[in-house]
């Protein structure tokens, strides 16, 4: 199996999803599997129905972290430096529009592009790896083909 890069953040957020979907989800649907069978004939009970298929999402949402978590490889940005790899933070600025925008790129599992977490599989993500301050990159986009010059890198 290969390996899921992930940085400490990332890596303990879905660690801390895990247990409180073992701690505090789970028992909360088995209590609600529970009062729904107490209100008798299941088969047209809502209550029961909706607890099961939320019941099943949980389970399925364990099993994907815990794979996750157990084929992780966490690496420390802090002590990377150089050229754009994971984990680095990335200052760009669009070379049409004069629009900067900051960047961590980080692993599939925690990539959020609404809190600034570019997934390293994106097209932009793959177009800035091994560029240094200064580097100009195209990339590719649905929007059409965007120039970028890189202004900062940063390893935290």
């Amino acid at each position: 199996m290969e390996k899921i890069l992930m940085t400490r953040r990332g890596f303990d957020a879905l660690d801390a999803e895990l247990r409180t979907l073992k701690s505090v989800e789970r028992p909360a649907v088995i209590r609600a599997i529970a009062e729904a069978r107490e209100h008798g004939d299941l088969s047209e009970n809502a209550e029961y129905h909706a607890a099961r298929e939320k019941q099943s999402f949980i389970e399925g949402r364990i099993k994907e972290v815990e794979g996750l978590l157990g084929l992780a490889e966490v690496i420390d940005p802090a002590k990377l430096s150089g050229a754009i790899k994971f984990g680095a933070t990335v200052t760009i600025v669009d070379e049409d529009t004069d629009e900067e925008k900051t960047y961590q790129i980080v692993g599939e599992a925690e990539a959020d592009i609404e809190n600034n977490l570019l997934n390293i599989k994106s097209p932009l993500a793959r177009a800035l790896i091994g560029k240094e301050e200064g580097d100009s990159v195209e990339v590719r986009t649905p929007g059409g083909e965007r120039s970028y010059e890189v202004l900062a890198i940063k390893y935290r």
